[in-house]
């Protein structure tokens, strides 16, 4: 069963920073899809499995960006 999760990553400017995010989020263990509206900032997962904050945080910071704080 697929988990959908939506987080909200601060300083997202251009079509750039969308790909970054989403090669990083990618990467991660078990996700499917990755779908980034750059205007509100807004970055919904899809994963078999629900994701560990610290994993998807990380990979955030390591495409230079930051994971606002729920």
């Amino acid at each position: 069963m697929a988990v959908t999760s939506t987080y909200t990553v601060t300083g997202m400017t251009c079509g750039h920073c969308v790909q970054a995010v989403t090669s990083e989020l990618s990467e991660l263990p078990g996700v499917a899809d990755v779908q980034v509206d750059l205007g509100t900032g807004a970055v919904t997962v899809t994963s078999a499995e629900p994701l560990a904050e610290d994993a998807v945080r990380a990979a955030v910071d390591e495409a230079g960006y930051e994971l606002a704080h729920a």
